[in-house]
Order: structure tokens, then sequence, then C-alpha cells
């Protein structure tokens, strides 16, 4: 069943200060746990610091990336919980999204669904959205390499580029989306580490679309508008699980 607006309230976090890429999938990986177990419904602005190379769940990180280079450069790096390609987190929003699956109605529908509220939102600050055109695929595919190389049905897109890369998992009748909202700079630093050649970059950004710089803030509040008044009160900070062992074991990051 889907559940109508007026059925929904949504649990706001919205996060200004970073933290590593550890501490930000442990709290996401929570929020689905207790969407899955109480059938709540949250949503989670937030970002990297230091900046963070985020791997899919099952790409193949070993093979595919230079293990030695990112400890040569100091990087931050962390496997996600979701699918997907890898995805460098610097200057961007990161939203998170974690409820019910019947909220939406299914997995595919609340990857456009949540993607339609995104480009609203970003329409409002003057980018011509609109969403990439849909494939005939259950769900969004796991990509090798950058999730930025390929948009697929569904992602948000400006002039063709990608401005909004995201990935799922579910848990029981639960789901989480998360993604990167591109503010400024590139996916470079993914190519950089790369055992294997990358394909050209499909990503724009906001600061190069409105040719200004645009900063995390007007982002969390046009989201925030976006979403209604479904949203409950802000929250600064979300307080950190007890134990972010899972995400920064070397162990999970270089399982595949």
């Amino acid at each position: 069943m889907l559940l109508t607006e007026r059925q929904l309230e949504w649990e706001l976090t919205r996060e200004p200060a970073g933290r590593s890429g550890a501490a930000n999938m442990t709290i996401d990986a929570s929020l689905l746990a207790e969407a899955a177990r109480a059938g709540r419904s949250f949503v989670r602005l937030y970002r990297f610091d230091p900046p963070c190379l985020s791997l899919g769940r099952n790409e193949p990180a070993a093979a595919q990336y230079d293990r030695a280079a990112i400890a040569r450069l100091g990087l931050d790096v962390v496997r996600r919980p979701t699918g997907g390609g890898a995805v460098w987190h610097e200057h961007e929003v990161t939203y998170a999204v974690a409820a019910s699956i019947a909220t939406f109605g299914g997995l595919r529908a609340a990857y456009h669904a949540i993607h339609a509220r995104l480009a609203a939102a970003l329409q409002t600050l003057g980018v011509a959205t609109a969403l990439a055109p849909d494939r005939p695929t259950a769900r969004p595919p796991d990509r090798r390499g950058s999730c930025f190389a390929t948009p697929v049905g569904g992602e948000v897109l400006v002039g063709g580029r990608k401005l909004i890369g995201s990935a799922q998992v579910r848990e029981g009748r639960a789901f989480l989306q998360h993604g990167s909202i591109l503010l400024a700079g590139s996916q470079e630093m993914i190519a950089a580490v790369s055992r294997e050649p990358q394909a050209a970059s499909a990503a724009t950004t906001l600061s190069k679309e409105l040719r200004r710089q645009v900063t995390w803030d007007e982002v969390a509040d046009a989201v925030v508008r976006a979403w209604g008044d479904e949203l409950t009160p802000a929250a600064l900070y979300r307080r950190l699980p007890p134990s972010t062992a899972l995400f920064a074991d070397p162990f999970w990051t270089w399982r595949r």
C-alpha cells in the first residue's frame, strides 16, 4: 500500500559539520535499522570531513582500486552499505532517506520519487533539472567504477549531465537511499586511484551550472522546503551509534 503524504512524518537531521566516512555510514545504517524495526521515516542532510572515497557494497574494490596509492594520498575510504559505484565526497551535500518500502510503493518508485523531490529543490535555485529516462530494470544496477560515469533511469540530470549520484539497499520492509548532490569539484580522484581506465565523467556541479559558488546551507534549505511540512523540526546533530567498527574495518572495506 502506498502511504499518503498525510500519513507520513519524516524526522529530519541536518548536520553542517562533517564526519568521517565510517561515522557517516554507521549513522545511515542505523537509520535503516530503525526504519526496519519501528517503521520510522528519516531524512538526513550531511557532509564528509575529511573528504572520502566511498565504494559500493558489491564493487570488486581490491582488484579495481590501488590500495597503496590510496594510503600514500592519505585518503579516507569506506565501503557503503548500498550498491552502485565509487563516489568522491568533497564539495557536496550528502543526503540519506530511510523509510518503509511501502512509503513510495516500491524501491524503483522510491528512487524516482526521492530524485523528483531533490530535482524540484534544485529548480528553486535556478537549475533546469530533469530525470534521466527510465530503463526496464527492477532496481538501479551496481556499477563498476565511478557512480558519476553513466546516468541511469530516474537520476537527476542537467543538460544530460549527472548532478546527483545515489544508491539503495533494503533491509526487510525498509530501504535506505543516500547520495551526493555535487556543489563543486570533480570525481577525478577516483581515476587517480583506479587500476583500470575510467570512463570520462558525466558529472556536472551546481556551481558550474549556476556560474557562482553554491553553499551547503542554501542547498540544504532548498531540500527542506521541497520536502514539505511533513518534516519534523531539524536536529543539528545525530548521536553516533556506540561503534563504527564495521565501516572502519579494513576487512569490510577490502573484502572484495
